[in-house]
């Protein structure tokens, strides 16, 4: 009946897509708030509507951790909401981030048969509605319930708290497995919580996820450099039967021209970490340093390079540039992304490179760009850029965010003997099953593939904790 009902709803009144209620954006620029405030239920039951149930859904398909969500949706429309959470955390541990951070527009909402005419259904949007319902009832259904499950079974180590780690390790607790996560910093969260920003992802959301996490039985050791407090033989040495590596690709990239050395230049890892995770966007309540440039340039035209434009401009920064080589409908942003900063007041230098940072008493003080020309496709399948002869300008500015991707973390990777790496420092590991060189230890997430999105990371967790549970079972290799 909920089937049929909701195609014919959607047949008779042709409802269109619910648009995300948001703070307006010359207020949201200048506070750290979230910007996309969620739906209501109206919202929820009117956009649910628009499902089509189709008897094979293809959007499924484009989901990297296959939620159904055919079923999920199907429940929201019952306004079955608790059940339809559950649904979602069959397969996905971390509704309320990904219905956040995760690019639908490329993935499940791609696969929608609605987007062949018009727009497809709001997936992440529901997936978020349905995750942040429950964090709003005051008796939190996962909160403070760490331990409260039973694992019995082996003893399997998980290696940084990232969406990789955190679902790699929710999947083999399930199974009932004793899972215990190491992470470095001081907060467990990963990119989560040091690279995405607070008005894109409240690290009060992060904090509730990770106690969901914890309600499965998983334990989380914070301050734990593996590789420098731990081997991975302590670790086998002390009972765990295997390991994960989802350390991350934390090593930032710079360009390599003169004046990278100067004050007043970031990278983007640097940056995003001082304000997110060290909470310097909350001085003098919290005194992380952090230099507010008045005209600030960041390079890049990814999703970082955005949070970081839209952090520098809510840090004060009167002009914030964002350099970058390629035209905007080659940027590897998400489009949602993009709006935002436009409307927050970010002004796009495109088909423009930076050749040299120029500096004045140590300090930066203009930055030199080459204009640049689209010619053929290159083996990302964007248009290569060119320089332009002749065409050097200068750019007045007194802060520099680099944003033009990251290595893979090299603290851990580096330091055991016989793990096999790429020539960029990657961990290799086997497809689907994340095995390494090693016997026992898997890897996957951002230091085997390179910098991706939160929901690859974590279709490489859930992946890779099949593998182990299959591993332990059998021993085979």
């Amino acid at each position: 009946m909920a089937e049929r009902a909701g195609w014919k709803k959607t047949k008779e009144k042709k409802v269109g897509r619910v648009s995300m209620p948001q703070q307006e954006p010359l207020k949201r620029n200048k506070n750290f708030n979230e910007v996309a405030l969620g739906y209501s239920e109206k919202d929820a039951l009117l956009e649910a509507s628009r499902c089509l149930h189709c008897k094979n859904p293809t959007c499924i398909k484009g989901c990297p951790v296959g939620i159904d969500i055919k079923s999920f949706i199907g429940l929201i429309q019952e306004k079955k909401f608790d059940e339809a959470l559950d649904k979602i955390r069959e397969k996905n541990s971390l509704p309320a981030i990904c219905g956040r951070v995760c690019p639908q527009e490329d993935q499940c909402e791609k696969e929608c048969i609605l987007g062949i005419k018009g727009k497809p259904v709001a997936i992440g949007r529901l997936e978020r509605f349905a995750a942040d319902r429950e964090m709003k009832k005051e008796a939190e259904k996962s909160a403070g319930q760490e331990g409260k499950k039973k694992c019995t079974k082996e003893k399997v180590a998980v290696v940084g708290s990232g969406p990789a780690g955190l679902t790699c390790g929710a999947e083999l607790a399930r199974m009932g497995y004793r899972v215990t996560i190491f992470e470095a910093l001081h907060k467990p969260g990963g990119v989560l919580v040091y690279g995405i920003p607070e008005f894109r992802l409240p690290k009060e959301t992060v904090e509730k996820e990770i106690e969901y996490v914890k309600s499965l039985g998983v334990k989380i050791e914070v301050n734990m450099v593996i590789g420098k407090v731990l081997s991975l033989d302590d670790l086998f040495e002390s009972g765990f039967k295997a390991i994960f590596i989802s350390t991350g690709a934390g090593l930032p990239s710079f360009m390599g021209i003169p004046g990278e050395n100067l004050n007043g230049v970031y990278s983007a890892n640097e940056y995003l970490t001082r304000s997110n995770l060290m909470k310097a966007y909350k001085f003098p309540e919290c005194d992380t340093p952090i230099f507010k440039g008045l005209k600030a340039a960041v390079i890049g035209g990814g999703n970082v390079a955005l949070d970081s434009s839209r952090t520098a401009k809510r840090l004060g920064a009167k002009h914030v540039y964002l350099v970058y080589r390629r035209s905007e409908s080659e940027m590897p942003a998400r489009n949602e992304e993009i709006e935002h900063a436009r409307e927050e007041g970010i002004e796009f230098k495109l088909l423009a490179n930076p050749v040299e940072i120029i500096g004045r008493d140590g300090w930066v003080d203009k930055i030199r760009c080459i204009k640049m020309k689209l010619g053929e496709p290159d083996s990302s399948g964007r248009r290569r850029p060119l320089p332009v002869k002749g065409s050097e300008f200068n750019m007045d500015v007194d802060a520099v965010v680099v944003a033009i991707g990251q290595r893979p973390n090299p603290l851990l990777a580096s330091r055991v003997p016989g793990l096999k790496l790429t020539k960029r420092g990657n961990i290799k590991a086997e497809p689907v099953t994340g095995k390494t060189s090693l016997k026992g230890v898997f890897a996957g997430g951002d230091i085997v593939t390179g910098a991706a999105t939160v929901i690859l990371a974590m279709g490489a967790g859930k992946d890779a904790a099949r593998a182990i549970d299959e591993y332990i079972k059998t021993g085979k290799w």
